[in-house]
């Protein structure tokens, strides 16, 4: 069972994860223990609730497919026990991020004190420069 928050659970039998060779460097270990792990997660056929669902096929997301489903692999360490909880948890957090509610932005405008403070900036900067220019003798 993966715990997302405390009303929301996904069963094992949602999750599917098969063992891979890892990528890279590693020396002569990496080429015969498969200890890196894709984890696939399908996310119209889930449990989930269906407002999880909407924001997580709306998200575009590489990991995401357009059939909806969720690949993640992971190949940091060196044990397959702690590749599958790093799927795991990046899983978890996929689908926390997307539920998350967002602040609403409110657009502001520059006061008119900021506006003149800009400007005259502005003119004095130009004016620095115009004295710049060739002494005439």
């Amino acid at each position: 069972m993966l715990r997302i928050s405390n009303t929301v659970e996904l069963g094992d039998w949602e999750i599917e994860i098969d063992q891979i060779r890892a990528q890279g460097a590693g020396g002569q270990n990496v080429n015969k223990v498969a200890s890196a792990v894709h984890l696939r997660f399908d996310i119209p056929r889930s449990s989930l609730p269906p407002f999880y669902k909407e924001r997580l096929l709306a998200l575009s997301d590489q990991r995401i497919s357009k059939e909806g489903v969720v690949v993640i692999k992971a190949q940091s360490f060196r044990t397959l026990e702690q590749n599958r909880a790093d799927a795991l948890e990046r899983l978890r957090e996929l689908i926390r991020e997307a539920v998350k509610q967002r602040k609403v932005r409110r657009p502001t405008k520059p006061t008119r004190a900021s506006q003149r403070r800009r400007v005259d900036a502005k003119t004095r900067k130009g004016k620095t420069k115009a004295l710049r220019g060739k002494v005439k003798p």
